[in-house]
């Protein structure tokens, strides 16, 4: 067609040195500028929506320069994956707990049809400034429809993680009747961000939008709790790390006991087992070093 378009603008200038009729040149130039509007060029990654006065004729994906009909409407798509960091947001977990917790995703338009007429990119609309401070941010309806998809899944990506933090409790120690292979937020970070992708990819299916991957990349007790988790945590940890000190401790009495009894070394009564279990009980389990009384 582009040899065509340089073809017809030679005839054109030949018939008007050879006639000198005007009226043919121009309309002739006019027909040509008109066709020039069925050129386009697709880079990698990029797509061409075409209509025909509303009725959708496909869509090209293929890289290179192609003409199409002149009459037919092209909206243009990027298909390159884009990056969308979801801002932490307070959610209650399973337990009731609030939690401050932030995702980022990273999507792509797969089915071009879907994402043209089955959403509406008005309704996402993208809030801009309009240079006047005092009439802050306005909308405009139609500026970026890639900005207008961003809109759409960061929106359902909000709705998304709320679904999911309200699904499992933030740690072990929040469900009392929770068992070890139950999902945490916090200790199951691959388990749940495949859950959160899955919810993603259901929710944005009717946009024609993939999810490529999605990850939890913030995830804390809310401010007005935080320090009274982190007290309650440091209570589990110092219970549990008191629980090994009684088991080994109950270890150890047991093997000098058994010991004394196989080496013979001396007979004891019950009373003065009882009184060896219990001094070497508190020598082992004491935070500071035990201070020995000798009896004379």
């Amino acid at each position: 067609m582009l040899f065509l378009n340089l073809l017809f603008l030679g005839l054109l200038f030949l018939i008007l040195l050879a006639t000198g009729w005007f009226f043919i040149f121009f309309f002739g130039i006019f027909l040509m500028i008109f066709s020039w509007k069925g050129f386009t060029l697709i880079e990698p990654n990029e797509a061409r929506v075409l209509t025909f006065f509303g009725e959708y004729v496909g869509t090209i994906k293929d890289t290179g320069f192609f003409w199409v009909n002149p009459f037919l409407a092209k909206k243009k798509l990027v298909l390159r994956a884009r990056n969308l960091d979801i801002e932490p947001i307070k959610v209650n977990d399973k337990s009731g707990n609030p939690i401050m917790i932030g995702s980022v995703v990273v999507w792509k338009v797969s089915d071009t049809y879907k994402a043209v007429f089955d959403i509406d990119s008005a309704s996402n609309t993208v809030m801009v400034s309009s240079g006047n401070p005092k009439d802050g941010s306005v909308p405009s309806f139609g500026i970026d429809r890639m900005k207008a998809y961003e809109h759409f899944v960061r929106v359902q990506g909000n709705a998304a993680i709320r679904r999911v933090a309200g699904m499992y409790p933030y740690d072990q120690s929040e469900e009392k009747n929770l068992d070890k292979t139950s999902l945490t937020l916090r200790s199951d970070g691959e388990e749940v961000n495949k859950i959160l992708e899955k919810e993603l990819s259901e929710r944005l299916s009717i946009a024609g939008i993939e999810i490529v991957e999605a990850r939890i990349n913030y995830l804390a007790y809310a401010p007005e709790i935080a320090a009274v988790m982190l007290r309650r945590q440091q209570a589990d940890a110092i219970i549990s790390a008191r629980e090994k000190i009684v088991e080994g401790a109950v270890s150890m009495v047991k093997m000098a006991l058994e010991k004394i009894e196989a080496d013979k070394m001396v007979k004891l009564s019950e009373d003065r087992k009882a009184e060896i279990v219990g001094n070497l009980m508190v020598v082992l389990c004491s935070d500071e070093s035990a201070q020995p009384v000798v009896n004379l």
